[in-house]
């Protein structure tokens, strides 16, 4: 297949506003493939790459390149080319990159360019996620969508999905079950508003907590153990304590699923950022062990000696987790058997209480007679968590890219310093709405008072509400901590940059 016909429908899915017409168009470019390209053209409809990144940077991507006048890439040449820059290492890297990158871009026509750019930058958003790009395969194939996406789940893998199944038809997703070894997207959690809408809407129901830690999933196969993380990555090597955990159990083959924490010695969970540094360095596994040593806390068992549990009841799981796995690497929780009465009420009150005082990020109400939807954000599944905002002040913002071209996207964000000035805490862009990027755009032009190539730089008079799950130490900043997973609620027009929150409460909020 051309690079040309995936630029050409990217562009035409981009366009189209129902979900139903997006799916057709997948489902148009599904069946043109060949089932050698389906891997990549799938990645790439989705929205990202199969080598997830590739080493170059923003600079190098916005110089511009002379177009090719017509197109001659192939998707897979194209693929090739991209594993040949992610290889890039060594002295001299930087420079290699970006000449394979030249001669890539060299190569496609201007739609291919943009095309390209956007797809490595992260900016492709054409409303064809994952749900929707699987959607279209199913289409495509004419299998059953719930049958697609169980696939898609239990392989952790839409690539080699989209190959087995254009190649073979709708008969071979059989193939793709829960495999002991092979790691498989994680259950996810709806949110509630509150510990009483999510008893209303689950019936008789576990409350967990939840835990601020890193998700793994965990595959014994005898001797042999692994450790993945939510995104299907490898960590084995770096978390030899869980390996010696798990090869004790009294199981021979077993998939666990659950959070890896670092303590204090007080027992309250360390700072995230001291987990995800620990799981993220390969360097002196044995000293960051000593220095950072981490717990695994189990919450749910796929598989035992042969056993898959996904369809069995949670009630039924958690009694088997229950029996292989000692209390200290188990999740606290509370069984609430009747939502309706009260005492059961307070009691689930009180224990979401406790949680968060005990450090955790809040609960996750679970359904007792639900299954584990591999890969799915169920309903049976729903996550309670105090919602922090903070009243900002719009510093910056920098112009977007992909669909928010001409825009000022990405917000900089300060908050109100002893002195008077503002220090910036970080950077979002999520939260946006069409509207609000118009709006914000506008505003942020009146206010502007330095334009750089990046954005523009802004009087500090725009208060903005963010939301946030919570607060980490950063070199990055001058106040020395960040947001973690910052986003726009609402601007704040009412407001006064005088009222906004100062950086002393928000150090005041580090673990």
């Amino acid at each position: 297949m051309r690079l040309a016909d995936i630029a050409r429908a990217s562009r035409d899915i981009g366009a189209a506003s129902a979900r139903t017409e997006k799916v057709a168009l997948l489902a148009e470019l599904f069946r043109a493939a060949d089932p050698a390209d389906a891997p990549v053209v799938i990645m790439y409809m989705s929205g990202r790459l199969p080598q997830r990144r590739i080493g170059v940077g923003w600079n190098t991507l916005r110089e511009r390149r002379e177009p090719s006048p017509e197109p001659r890439l192939g998707v897979r040449e194209v693929d090739a080319l991209l594993t040949r820059i992610a290889a890039v290492s060594g002295k001299g890297a930087q420079g290699e990159r970006k000449r394979l990158l030249d001669e890539l871009l060299g190569a496609a026509t201007e739609e291919e360019q943009l095309f390209l750019l956007r797809l490595i930058s992260g900016e492709l958003r054409q409303g064809a996620l994952d749900a929707v790009a699987v959607e279209g395969l199913a289409s495509a194939a004419g299998a059953p969508v719930a049958d697609v996406r169980q696939a898609v789940m239990l392989s952790g893998s839409p690539a080699a999905v989209a190959e087995v199944l254009l190649s073979r038809g709708p008969s071979a997703l059989a193939e793709f079950r829960l495999t002991v070894g092979r790691p498989v997207l994680p259950m996810l959690a709806h949110t509630a508003k509150g510990i009483d809408e999510a008893l209303a809407r689950t019936g008789p129901c576990a409350l967990e907590e939840k835990l601020d830690g890193i998700r793994i999933q965990v595959h014994r196969d005898g001797d042999d153990v692994r450790v993945f993380t939510r995104t299907l990555a490898d960590i084995t090597d770096r978390t030899p304590e869980v390996v010696a955990l798990v090869r004790a159990l009294p199981v021979r083959r077993v998939v666990l699923d659950g959070e890896l924490l670092a303590f204090d010695e007080r027992g309250r969970p360390r700072p995230f950022q001291e987990t995800s540094g620990r799981t993220g360095s390969t360097l002196d596994v044995a000293g960051a062990q000593t220095a950072v040593p981490l717990s695994p806390v189990f919450f749910e068992v796929l598989h035992v000696d042969g056993e898959d549990l996904l369809d069995t009841p949670a009630a039924e799981r958690r009694a088997l987790l229950d029996r292989l796995v000692p209390e200290a690497q188990r999740v606290r929780r509370l069984v609430v058997a009747d939502p309706t009465d009260p005492k059961e009420r307070a009691a689930a009150a009180a224990f979401a209480a406790e949680a968060l005082e005990r450090g955790q990020e809040g609960v996750v109400v679970k359904s007792l007679d639900a299954g584990y939807s591999a890969g799915r954000r169920g309903t049976s599944w729903l996550k309670v968590k105090p919602v922090h905002t903070l009243d900002l002040v719009v510093l910056g913002a920098e112009w977007g890219h992909g669909r928010r071209t001409g825009t000022l996207s990405n917000l900089h964000l300060g908050a109100r310093a002893a002195d008077g000035t503002f220090a910036m805490l970080g950077k979002t862009f999520k939260g946006l709405t069409d509207a609000l990027l118009t709006w914000q755009t506008e505003r942020l032009r009146k206010l502007t008072v330095a334009e750089e190539t990046w954005g523009v730089t802004v009087r500090p008079e725009l208060v903005v509400e963010i939301a946030f799950d919570g607060v980490q130490r950063s070199t990055r900043y001058p106040a020395g901590v960040t947001l973690r997973f910052a986003r726009v609620v609402r601007y704040r027009e009412d407001k006064l940059p005088s009222d906004a929150d100062t950086v002393e409460s928000v150090t005041a909020l580090l673990p």
